[in-house]
């Protein structure tokens, strides 16, 4: 099994927006990064956890855990120009972007915020690629140290 973080702004799409879905369930779209895409496309398989990550809001950090439920597959919102994830250069017969389904497994106890993790980027969380400086990321891989770690500080 592989460890994941996925970031989503809470505006956009919360842990509580996750949760209002059927099944607690949705595909996980609009990525546009190719690192990202190839983390998604290559690495990301069925039943992959993954730390549910609130960005870009007043208090960001992880705020829940999802289970990867379907594999890679075309990102649909890709060949839709009314979509805000629309990209022209994107053709159905060879896909530039792909998505996968997660679903909600648990909301965290408490909120564990950017700013507590960093306070272990010189010990426990040292090399974990949210800590590093410019990563924007919104799909990036978690060491099973890492998640243990975190997941022991909630």
């Amino acid at each position: 099994m592989n460890y994941w973080l996925i970031k989503s702004e809470p505006e956009t799409f919360s842990i509580e927006d996750l949760k209002a879905e059927p099944r607690r369930t949705t595909h996980w779209d609009g990525v546009r990064n190719y690192q990202a895409r190839n983390f998604i496309r290559d690495e990301m398989k069925r039943g992959d956890l993954a730390f549910f990550y609130h960005s870009n809001c007043e208090q960001p950090g992880i705020v829940g855990i999802v289970k990867v439920v379907k594999e890679a597959y075309p990102d649909h919102t890709a060949f839709d120009p009314t979509d805000a994830h629309y990209d022209a250069k994107s053709d159905p017969s060879s896909p530039r972007w792909y998505m996968v389904d997660v679903k909600l497994d648990r909301i965290l106890k408490r909120l564990i915020p950017l700013a507590e993790l960093k306070t272990h980027a010189d010990g426990a969380l040292r090399d974990f690629a949210l800590l590093r400086r410019g990563n924007r990321l919104s799909v990036m891989p978690v060491s099973e140290q890492h998640w243990r770690f975190i997941l022991g500080i909630e």
